[in-house]
């Protein structure tokens, strides 16, 4: 890396290209750090435990538990680190001996978004703390695509970088849903609020009451026991989770079949194949095998969709 950092002029051509293969491995790095976190937390959840769904969110009684440190978290943290160090000297190259533009930019804010991240850590060992949660599943989310749109731009250096597809009102539309939609599937781990729809393609309830609902959104909220089965609160997660991951598939598949993009066709795609990983996590009981493939597959598919917002 020394090597990277102290390189003499290479030219411009030389720079992105380093900077390209750079946040290509840093993007790598970021989907290993998303599966392995992902384990991390739902099997400390209690996520397919043997008593489910009452052993569920039992961490969320009584006091923080230790951390032990097992190879799952040593690969994490060796995974992060050296995505962090690998980030600093792509920032480096970014930025000397000129900055190259807009490769710089995504640099700097995934640079920035790894330190608030490492400043996060500190406060996550309360599992309570659903806001804190929250922020630690999206921000995974945001390195995968940061890094991956560092790569992008620095293969768009040379030329002029079009932004058509920012345009159509398909793209940015299903673009906002699937936003909202991955959201809240991330609040919906942040909250333990997955045992509270069971069923598909709807969730049984017993009586829906809006403040229920609302508190189910509250940012603020503290924990203290996992969402039952027909929650309310946690049954409007769920339902809002999945309409809006099926307005984003109206959406990418109406762009898909009008563009006929490539990228368009494998955004619609993806996001059929995450749909039917959170289809069978459901109907398997929430098996920790596939919920952390349905998380993964969705930072995946941020990065595809990002792909579509440069063109």
């Amino acid at each position: 890396m020394s090597g990277l950092i102290d390189a003499p002029r290479l030219g411009e051509g030389g720079r992105l290209r380093q900077i390209r293969w750079l946040a290509l491995i840093v993007c790598a790095l970021s989907v290993l750090v998303v599966a392995v976190s992902a384990y991390l937390r739902l099997d400390a959840a209690g996520l397919g435990c043997t008593d489910w769904p009452a052993c569920y969110g039992k961490v969320l009684a009584g006091e923080p538990a230790q951390l032990h440190y097992g190879v799952a978290r040593l690969l994490h943290r060796l995974a992060a680190s050296t995505a962090l160090l690998l980030t600093i000297a792509m920032v480096w190259r970014c930025l000397r001996p000129y900055p190259l533009l807009p490769a710089a930019q995504y640099a700097v804010l995934l640079l920035g978004l790894m330190l608030a991240l490492s400043a996060l850590g500190f406060f996550s060992a309360d599992p309570r703390r659903a806001l804190v949660g929250f922020l630690n599943i999206v921000g995974g989310l945001g390195l995968v695509t940061f890094s991956w749109r560092t790569a992008m731009a620095a293969g768009a250096c040379h030329g002029a970088s079009t932004r058509q597809g920012c345009q159509d009102p398909l793209l940015a539309g299903g673009a906002v849903l699937l936003t909202v939609a991955v959201l809240l599937g991330a609040w919906l781990g942040a909250t333990y609020s997955a045992p509270a729809c069971p069923t598909l393609p709807f969730c049984e309830i017993g009586a829906w009451a809006l403040p229920d609902a609302l508190r189910a959104l509250d940012p603020l909220r503290s924990l203290q026991a996992p969402a039952l089965p027909g929650d309310s609160g946690g049954v409007t997660l769920h339902l809002l989770h999945r309409g809006f991951a099926v307005l984003a598939l109206i959406a990418l598949g109406g762009l898909a079949v009008r563009s006929g993009q490539l990228t368009a066709k494998l955004a619609a795609g993806m996001l059929a194949g995450v749909m039917l990983l959170g289809v069978a996590s459901v109907s398997s009981g929430l098996n920790l095998a596939l919920v952390v493939a349905h998380g993964v597959a969705a930072a995946l598919l941020l990065a595809v969709v990002a792909t579509l917002l440069r063109r």
